[in-house]
């Protein structure tokens, strides 16, 4: 059977601040998607949460990017940003960025991430979302997952891996792409996904069958607006085991709580904490950023699930490390590296604060004798 899995999501309001999605919420979300099921429209659903994001996740038989499956998120994100405001939640609607559908909802603030494949007799898939960060956050893992044999043991000792991976890397500013093959080509992908801000990984596939195996979402709503908005709070989509890494190989990577982007206001480096459905109200200077993994078992279009990943004490110690990072990195304050540097400060509120300084400017002029003469040491 052909099933493509669409993971949508959306900030369309916050229960308290950025903390949470109102219960409401959800349900509205669920009542939506209820009633695309009974139509026939999705096979499958979840609405899923993490910090302030609402989680659609969808099977259905349509194929990637289908205008009636976009559509159907499009129209559940802003029945919910109504009833956000109606309830007077913070930041109601502030994702969606359109004020008319237009066949996508790519580039009009809402993040997707979709893989569509035959399915296999057995098909683990592993859903990521992410609160409080940009899309960047996946390169490392994804990097790990499936090019770095100190993490996934398969590309060594598994034939079916060892031919490796096709990475397919997004530049966000300039809107080009490129696909870059590991083994052979990591270092130069690692000289390109290391910038995370620019540069971002959108799929990865098997190089021998050509199978996509991970989607990412890798808009940026800073770009769309062209001003701080919100966070990007990315999704990923990863399937598992047979010629793909095992599920563990795929969550082993989170075991490093890794510096990523955003946090409060969009404007700090954190760690990006794995932890459990329950855990995922980031509240500490509005975090620090969380991930949560939803397993399945896609079966015939249906999706037997989720399984909350994180929610196991193997991850603790990440956890904690993580949590003495962040210490670390308040006790900084304003500056830099916990603050962004000043690039990426462009797209949020400080060029504004900033602005009211421009007329106090003066030009320096040096008095001759200020400055040593060329060769002359100081």
């Amino acid at each position: 059977m052909r099933t493509t899995l669409s993971v949508i999501k959306a900030d369309v309001g916050g229960y308290v601040g950025h903390v949470a999605v109102h219960p409401d919420l959800i349900a509205d979300a669920e009542r939506h998607l209820a009633a695309a099921h009974k139509a026939g429209l999705v096979a499958d659903y979840r609405v899923l949460r993490v910090g302030d994001d609402l989680q659609l996740i969808m099977s259905h038989t349509r194929g990637s990017a289908d205008e009636e499956i976009h559509r159907l998120a499009w129209e559940t994100f802003q029945a919910g940003a109504n009833l956000a405001r109606h309830m007077g939640l913070y930041g109601a609607g502030q994702d969606l960025l359109g004020d008319a559908f237009t066949g996508t909802v790519k580039g009009m603030g809402p993040g997707s991430a979709e893989v569509t494949f035959d399915e296999r007799p057995s098909e683990p898939v592993l859903v990521f979302m992410a609160d409080k960060t940009s899309a960047g956050a996946w390169n490392l893992p994804l990097y790990r997952m499936f090019a770095d044999p100190f993490n996934t043991a398969g590309l060594v000792i598994s034939e079916a891996l060892e031919g490796g991976f096709r990475f397919e890397v997004l530049d966000v500013i300039d809107h080009r792409r490129v696909e870059l093959d590991t083994p052979e080509e990591s270092y130069l992908l690692l000289a390109l996904i290391g910038t995370t801000r620019r540069y971002s990984v959108r799929t990865v596939r098997h190089r021998r069958t050509g199978e996509i195996v991970a989607a990412s979402s890798t808009d940026r709503l800073s770009l769309i607006a062209g001003k701080y908005v919100g966070k990007d709070d990315p999704v990923c989509v990863v399937r598992c085991q047979g010629n793909f890494p095992a599920v563990g190989e795929v969550l082993e990577p989170f075991s490093l709580p890794h510096l990523v982007a955003g946090w409060m206001r969009g404007s700090h480096n954190g760690p990006l904490l794995p932890v459990s459905f329950a855990q995922a109200s980031p509240t500490r200077f509005d975090g620090p950023p969380r991930v949560i993994a939803a397993g399945f078992q896609v079966t015939g279009g249906h999706l037997l699930g989720p399984v909350d990943m994180f929610d196991d004490l193997a991850f603790d110690r990440a956890r904690q490390e993580g949590l003495r990072v962040a210490d670390y990195l308040r006790r900084q304050g304003p500056f830099e590296p916990h603050r962004l540097g000043a690039e990426d400060m462009e797209y949020t509120t400080l060029p504004r604060v900033l602005s009211r300084l421009a007329p106090r400017f003066e030009a320096v002029v040096e008095a001759p004798g200020e400055r040593p003469a060329a060769g002359v040491a100081s």
